[in-house]
């Protein structure tokens, strides 16, 4: 066998194992994490890992470097030789074993899981985890939080620190949901478990161990908005100037654009941005990136991202076309605002992927122009809608039209250029 086939040979054998291990610590492992553990060359891990796991390690002990991503650099440098990576509980739920895999094979893999967090929670609250929303604020906003708050639901959000459950009863009060009660549980599986509740609005619990879960039984005060499943959310939800695409037609314009998993959306012109926003709400593997001139409207735009639980929106300040020169190649497109200027609709139409819906709507005659032109060269489906709303007539009630909106809607045909 030459020297480069020893080296295939190395690499596609199970050289990296990953065993979770929990507050337990060894007592907890089976028997084939056990061997896998004492059989490593090298054993990487936190430092708590590495102490809970001493008694077993035969090799050298790693621990992880700062930043993480360094360690994870380190692990696939060493390809080949016998490596073991703990875990905390279950690898491959918000875990290590899934930033590993986007490298390592699973045939060169052997994982052991332990019981995650959510699980150990479940068993402790007797709460079934199907019937449940879980959610890792483990370096992440808070705000992810808003989206699953609905009156009567339950909730599992694994934190970051002790400042963590603090931070969650403050969201919850700031949002109405002040009612809530909270149930801590802290250091799960070991000699440390403890457990303890409170209302988020009277959330006063210290010295929490910075390994803590908090479960969130939901309680709205009276007449608090909740973030309805339904896209066309109410107006008066978003901090906006008066540019924003209006409940009804962002309903009408959420459908046409039929957000599919795991898609990205282009807002170009997206004033508050509802529709990115909203977008986002649909799905948590949904993304967006909200394109915006007036730097006032970004800001805004950020605000709303924040406020509504959608945090991860990309935001770029600039003016198309110019402004979407190196952007990734979107699933879906909607031109709310520019698209008459010169070379915006053409920039839009050639990035989007193949398959891909545009759907641009139009107030002005100049934009109606030229979605106009664009629906007689490519098809698609044009619609015009009119909304009236009862309002006030001195004393009486009569039906004020709003502008009306004309809107193209497109799908990129696979493997033609528009």
């Amino acid at each position: 066998m030459s020297s480069s086939e020893q080296r295939r040979a190395a690499t596609s054998a199970k050289w990296l194992s990953i065993v979770g291990i929990g507050e337990d610590g060894v007592s907890g492992l089976g028997e084939t994490a056990r061997r896998l553990i004492c059989d490593a060359e090298i054993v990487f891990g936190g430092k708590r890992h590495l102490a809970l796991a001493e008694s077993l390690i035969r090799g050298e002990a790693w621990a992880w470097p700062s930043p993480f991503s360094d360690g994870i650099q380190a692990v696939q440098d060493l390809r080949g030789r016998r490596v073991c990576v703990l875990a905390s509980g279950d690898p491959f739920l918000h875990g290590v074993g899934a930033t590993l895999a986007r490298d390592v094979a699973a045939d060169e893999m052997d994982v052991v899981p332990a019981p995650s967090a959510f699980s150990l929670a479940a068993a402790r609250l007797g709460w079934p985890l199907a019937e449940i929303d879980t959610v890792s604020l483990h370096g992440r906003p808070v705000g992810l939080l808003r989206p699953l708050l609905h009156p009567g639901r339950r909730i599992l959000a694994l934190t970051s620190d002790a400042a963590g459950p603090a931070e969650i009863a403050a969201m919850l009060r700031k949002n109405g949901f002040g009612k809530s009660l909270l149930t801590l549980l802290e250091a799960l599986g070991g000699p440390d478990e403890r457990v303890r509740q409170a209302r988020a609005a009277g959330f006063d619990l210290a010295q929490v161990n910075p390994l803590n879960l908090v479960a969130i039984e939901a309680e709205a005060d009276a007449d608090q908005p909740v973030l309805a499943l339904a896209p066309g959310l109410p107006d008066d939800l978003f901090d906006h100037d008066g540019q924003i695409t209006k409940r009804e037609m962002r309903a009408t314009t959420l459908s046409a654009l039929a957000p599919r998993r795991g898609e990205l959306l282009w807002d170009i012109g997206a004033g508050s941005g509802s529709v990115a926003i909203e977008w986002m709400l649909q799905h948590p593997s949904l993304s967006a990136i909200a394109i915006e001139s007036h730097g006032e409207r970004a800001a805004r735009i950020s605000g709303n991202a924040e406020k509504l639980g959608v945090p991860g929106l990309r935001i770029v300040e600039g003016k198309a076309p110019d402004a979407l020169s190196g952007l990734p190649a979107p699933d879906a497109i909607f031109v709310g605002g520019g698209g008459s200027r010169p070379g915006v609709m053409e920039a839009a139409l050639d990035a989007l992927k193949p398959g891909g819906r545009l759907v641009a709507n139009a107030v002005t005659l100049e934009m109606e122009t030229v979605l106009l032109a664009h629906h007689a060269r490519l098809g698609g489906e044009l619609i015009r809608l009119s909304i009236q709303r009862a309002e006030a007539v001195g004393s009486m009630t009569g039906w004020r039209p709003a502008m009306p909106v004309m809107q193209w809607a497109w799908t990129k045909p696979r493997g033609d250029a528009p």
